[in-house]
């Protein structure tokens, strides 16, 4: 079933790059791949088998689509989970979280950021990254963690978009984004299963977010090539860029509902049907 919600769009999204890729109006690069080197960064997406064939846009894993580099490692570890974790003990899980932790630390430092996992020249780090928050959800849900709390929904929506207020640095990222996988985003996790429930207009609201959250994340970035494409060719100034950036987020939104819609949706029901 994981599969069926994940994979129809992985092929969707990748037809949308490979779209993008041959026909973006403000650069050529794809003229400097031949036909078959175009086909094999197709195969890579919609299997999900690496092919970093792109030095021009960092050797991304899935050149047509970045993003599935993190579904890649998600597959793996559900394949880990269904032979191993699912039978594994709690005090053994202890261990590979602790392990994952002091991984992903290790890889901070190394990077100086954890931003890392989707090209040739960081490959592993995706791996470690997916180890520590796969076993760590793991171990929450095990455990049956929570924080019991009476904080409004958008207090907790507020403590989650801190984060992105948190300034890139050069000389403390090595330090930041470890503390706030490790300490900070279970804390969340915890205080959102604890929280209250939501209904009316709040309900509904999640409910959209939730629909549209995996189409946004499987279409949006082939849109982006085109953008920095754009900025690359033209140098807009800061008013247009501003101006285009909100243009571009409301119609990828707009168009993950219409993908939502109008074929996840389906696509989802026509096969669960098919095997129930």
């Amino acid at each position: 079933m994981r599969l069926l919600r994940l994979h129809p769009l992985v092929i969707i999204g990748t037809l949308i790059g490979l779209l993008a890729f041959i026909y973006d109006p403000f650069s050529n690069l794809a003229g400097s791949f031949s036909v078959l080197q175009k086909i094999g960064m197709f195969i890579s997406g919609i299997t999900l088998i690496p092919y970093p064939a792109v030095p021009e846009r960092y050797f991304n894993l899935f050149h047509l689509n970045p993003p599935t580099w993190s579904l890649f490692w998600e597959y793996i570890a559900n394949i880990a989970y269904a032979l191993v974790l699912v039978r594994i003990p709690k005090k053994f899980l202890w261990g590979i979280v602790l392990l994952g932790a002091a991984a992903l630390c290790a890889e901070s430092f190394r990077s100086g950021y954890l931003a890392v996992g989707f090209g040739a020249d960081n490959f592993w780090a995706g791996g470690i990254r997916l180890w520590f928050s796969f076993s760590m959800g793991l171990l929450i849900f095990r455990s049956n963690w929570t924080i019991s709390n009476k904080l409004p929904f958008f207090s907790i929506l507020g403590l989650l978009a801190a984060v992105f207020f948190i300034p890139f640095s050069e000389a403390y990222g090595k330090y930041i984004d470890p503390i706030v996988v490790i300490l900070y985003f279970p804390l969340l996790l915890m205080l959102g299963i604890g929280g209250q429930p939501v209904f009316g207009g709040v309900k509904k609201l999640c409910k959209f977010l939730g629909d549209i959250s995996y189409p946004l994340y499987i279409i949006h970035y082939p849109f982006i090539w085109i953008f920095m494409s754009y900025v690359e060719l033209h140098h807009p100034s800061n008013k247009q860029m501003a101006v285009i950036i909100i243009i571009g987020m409301l119609s990828l939104i707009f168009l993950a509902l219409l993908v939502f819609k109008y074929l996840d949706e389906p696509i989802r029901k026509y096969y669960s049907r098919k095997l129930n």
